[in-house]
């Protein structure tokens, strides 16, 4: 279908922009007419030329507004196709704005709200639809993009504390190993041949630097062009290959240090959407099996289906889960507790609370570690190189009689 982007006016006369797609020019005009809108001026476009014009992507923080207005306007009653068109006449993103615009057609065509949203699955993602999908359907509409919106200001809070972890350590990486490869392949071969003329007997780290040093000088292509290949093939291996891209989201998993970190953030999210996907009334099996998508890892996304196969064959959730052999005691006892009693969606936000209080705290560990934990590494190889060439300089001061 042909897209256009179109001027227009509203019943105010305040000017619109915009693209849709339509079937030919009237029926453009009948569907801005159908959104209180009179066209002025239009022109047709190609699709990627629309995506281009439409500007950035849509970003966190665009959803997690989005929700706050839909929560507020769900509370106030206000009915959800007006809002949505306040919202579109409102938003900076060119890009969402397109969305809301598309979703405003589809929602005057007789759909709901959650099928407007599953056509854009790269804004709404599968776990997203099928919260307003219960929220519809239960009536907790209000709650739902409230939980969303602290779920998403959550894992926006959680990526923005990595990025912090993770940003001097790199720069230090980047600059330490920066002086290192000069230092061998300038200075170091020069200090050799300075050696070599005065027929000195080298010690044993001295000559090992030197080796360094003449392969890096001999073979550079080979020491910087082989990370790259190896990225290259491994990337390839993942993308194509179920068992490769299996193997590597099992490694991850056993890194020392981040691992552990790793799968604590896994988890945290599962049972965080677990906790929203049941409070909104999703049956466990269909919550267990939309959260397959979420934890974005092969090796805990196939325990779940075999969590899912084991609740069906007549297992309680608690006893699933403890066979999975990845969540603590304390979780397990959680999750039994909470069936016993049937309060489990309050056992699940505990859950949730559990995590992500023990994500913050290793994330704040690990910020207090990596970086004196990086200096000492880079600064004892900076030692090394430091003590093998100053080494036999010592000896030869010692040795000048004066």
């Amino acid at each position: 279908m042909p897209s256009y982007e179109y001027k227009a006016v509203d019943k105010t006369g305040r000017p619109a922009r915009g693209a849709l797609e339509a079937v030919n020019e009237v029926d453009l005009e009948l569907r801005l007419r159908r959104m209180g809108l009179d066209l002025i001026t239009f022109r047709q476009v190609e699709r990627q030329s629309r995506i281009f014009a439409a500007g950035g992507r849509i970003t966190r923080q665009d959803l997690i507004n989005f929700c706050f207005d839909m929560e507020q306007m769900a509370r106030s009653g206000i009915p959800i196709l007006d809002g949505l068109r306040d919202m579109r006449e409102s938003m900076d993103n060119p890009r969402f704005r397109d969305v809301l615009t598309a979703m405003t057609e589809d929602m005057e065509g007789g759909k709901v709200l959650s099928q407007c949203m599953a056509n854009h699955s790269t804004v709404f993602d599968n776990v997203f639809v099928s919260l307003v999908r219960a929220g519809e359907q239960s009536g907790q509409l209000p709650e739902v993009f409230k939980n969303l919106a602290d779920n998403l200001r959550w894992l926006d809070e959680l990526i923005s504390q990595t990025r912090r972890l993770m940003i001097l350590p790199l720069i230090t990486l980047v600059v330490v190993l920066g002086v290192l490869i000069a230092l061998l392949i300038f200075l170091v071969p020069q200090i050799a041949q300075l050696f070599k003329t005065m027929g000195l007997a080298l010690p044993v780290q001295t000559q090992v630097l030197i080796v360094i040093s003449g392969f890096m000088t001999q073979y550079w292509y080979v020491v910087f062009g082989l990370p790259v290949v190896v990225f290259v093939v491994l990337a390839t291996a993942v993308q194509r290959s179920q068992r490769a891209a299996y193997m590597w989201d099992y490694a991850k998993l056993r890194l020392p240090l981040v691992g552990p970190t790793l799968l604590k953030i896994i988890l945290s999210r599962f049972a965080n959407v677990f906790a929203l996907l049941y409070r909104s009334g999703i049956t466990v099996l269909d919550a267990i099996k939309t959260s397959e998508d979420v934890v974005n890892n092969r090796v805990i996304s196939d325990g779940l289906v075999r969590a899912g196969q084991q609740i069906t064959a007549g297992e309680s959730l608690s006893e699933t889960f403890q066979n999975l052999g990845v969540f603590p005691p304390l979780v397990i006892r959680m999750l039994r507790v909470g069936e016993n009693t049937g309060a489990l969606d309050s056992a699940l936000m505990n859950i949730t609370y559990f995590y992500n209080r023990d994500v913050k705290e290793s994330v704040d560990r690990a910020q207090k570690m990596l970086g004196p934990a990086m200096t000492l590494v880079l600064g004892g190889l900076l030692g090394f190189v430091v003590w093998a060439v100053l080494g036999p300089v010592y000896d030869i001061l010692g040795k000048i009689k004066f």
